[in-house]
């Protein structure tokens, strides 16, 4: 990949000496488990990035397993949040800079408290979207958590 082709994402892991391994699929393969099966990756070690809105207009990043689904409660409690919302898809472009589908927990126009689903300590590396669809980077789950200031937590339904 060109130079010019990287991500900001990607760019960003550069820039840190971040090791990754860049993985590129078929980017109409939007639905999360399918995107692993392209890996050859387990569903609950490839994660999607998901951003809400809490009132107030505070935002927060959640990056969970793509077979599960956010508990929005859960997400709250992390957060600090009586309540908290899914952003609508028509708003992420203008505040983060990434679609949907290639929405990626690193590079966003502006850093907003980020919180990674506990089960990803449970692996040596996790997929996680590198800011375009159809490409996914591996990275080990503590240098992302590091790397962008984020916390885990239990954040998805039973």
């Amino acid at each position: 990949m060109s130079k010019q082709d990287k991500t900001n994402a990607l760019r960003i892991l550069d820039a840190a000496g971040v090791p990754y391994t860049m993985h590129v699929y078929d980017e109409n393969a939007t639905d999360g488990q399918a995107v692993a099966a392209l890996l050859g990756q387990e569903a609950d070690q490839v994660f999607k990035t998901l951003v809400t809105e809490a009132p107030g207009r505070k935002y927060y990043v959640f990056v969970v397993p793509v077979n599960c689904t956010l508990h929005l409660k859960k997400a709250a409690k992390a957060a600090g949040e009586k309540s908290i919302a899914m952003l609508p898809q028509k708003e992420l472009l203008g505040l983060t800079g990434y679609i949907h589908g290639g929405c990626s927990p690193v590079g966003m126009k502006k850093a907003f408290p980020t919180f990674i689903h506990e089960t990803a300590q449970l692996f040596d590396t996790i997929c996680v979207s590198a800011g375009r669809r159809g490409l996914q980077m591996e990275l080990a789950p503590d240098t992302l958590l590091n790397l962008i200031g984020g916390t885990y937590a239990d954040l998805t339904e039973e």
